[in-house]
């Protein structure tokens, strides 16, 4: 399972959803469900511009976690 991370870099860096959102020029939901990790699937562009806007890599945004049986 694929699982966004946004949540956790937003808190450690004190930033609110609204302020990121407004910063990559991205409709609010659509970043809240990113910080929820509620999204039912990841845009693309929405991913590039969140980790040019944090600097950060895929990597630090997304990860796999394995799904317990």
């Amino acid at each position: 399972m694929i699982r966004c991370k946004l949540k956790e870099i937003l808190d450690v860096r004190g930033e609110s959803i609204r302020k990121v959102a407004e910063g990559v020029n991205y409709r609010f939901e659509s970043v809240r469900k990113l910080y929820n990790n509620t999204a039912p699937f990841y845009h693309r562009d929405l991913l590039d511009k969140l980790c040019t806007y944090l600097e950060i890599e895929i990597g630090d945004l997304l990860e796999c976690v394995k799904e317990e049986k």
